[in-house]
This record gives C-alpha cells, structure tokens and sequence, in this order.
C-alpha cells in the first residue's frame, strides 16, 4: 500500500548558515553600526537568543532573520515569535525558540482534518510523524494538496513516499 510520512523538521545546518548569513548582514548595515547586537544560536535546544539596542532594532534583526532563512529554504513558521521581547537595563532580549518536531496536539489537528476530509486514506500518528496510507496515490497527493493548504501555524514536510 502507498503510504508517505508528515514531519515537521528543520535542519540544524541550515538554520546555522541562516543564522550567521543573518548576524553577518546586520554587523554590515550602517544603521547597526556602532550598536549592542547580539544573535546566538543554542544549537541543542533550538533557541534563538537576541539582543538589540531598542524594540525597533529587534524587528528588524527578526524580519532580516526570516527572509535569510527563507532564502536558506526554511520555512518562517518554524520561527516562534509569540513571546514578547523584555527590556533589560538599556538592552531589549527576545528568546526565538525554533519549532523542530511535531507536537502531539498539531499532530491530531492534522490528523482530525485528514478524517473530515473524507479521503480514503488512513493516517497514525508515531511520535512525532504522521503515516498516511492509502490503496490510490491519487488520495495520497490529494491528502498532502489539503496539508499544504491547511494553515496549521507550522512548516510541514512530506516525506518517504512509498508507493
């Protein structure tokens, strides 16, 4: 039986390239010239840890952060900017935790929305990736056509497609 897998994952590469091409842009630009700027990755947790001057310097290192990744091929969802940024003595830190693995409640939204689709397909959740199997391909691209275009708030990969 035909059957593909539903990950949310991010590479641990790709978002260090993102962000040193990131952190090298804004060390570059001239209104950051002579600022506190501080952008590090803890590669282990997958936490963003930033530190500007003002407010408006951290939404722009943030806008400047999504559109390398972007660039990059990561997704801007994987981002989690919910968390309001703090102001410490004259400096503003933000903490950017970046969204790697499917949690068990985005997991059964998925899957609710697969079953309310009517496709003849089933869908089990495994930890943290979803198995969609079917009898027809076609109802396979149609489930990941519906994925795609469901707004889950997290960046969705479609992998180890079997047929």
């Amino acid at each position: 039986m035909p059957s593909f897998d539903i990950v949310s994952k991010v590479d641990g590469q790709t978002l260090d390239n993102a962000v040193n091409v990131t952190r090298k842009e804004i060390t570059n630009r001239f209104d950051f010239k002579g600022s506190h700027v501080v952008m590090d990755l803890d590669k282990k947790t997958f936490v963003l840890s930033l530190e500007a001057d003002s407010d408006m310097k951290m939404e722009q290192m943030i806008d400047v952060l999504i559109s390398r990744s972007i660039k990059q091929g990561l997704d801007g969802q994987a981002f989690d900017l919910t968390k309001d940024g703090f102001q410490s003595g004259k400096v503003w830190k933000k903490e950017v935790p970046v969204r790697n693995g499917l949690k068990q409640e985005d997991a059964k939204k998925i899957v609710k929305m697969i079953k309310d689709s009517g496709a003849k397909v089933q869908a089990a959740i495994m930890d943290d990736i979803i198995r969609v199997t079917g009898k027809k391909i076609d109802d396979l691209q149609d489930v990941i056509a519906k994925c795609r275009g469901g707004n889950f708030g997290i960046p969705l990969q479609f992998v180890n497609m079997k047929s």
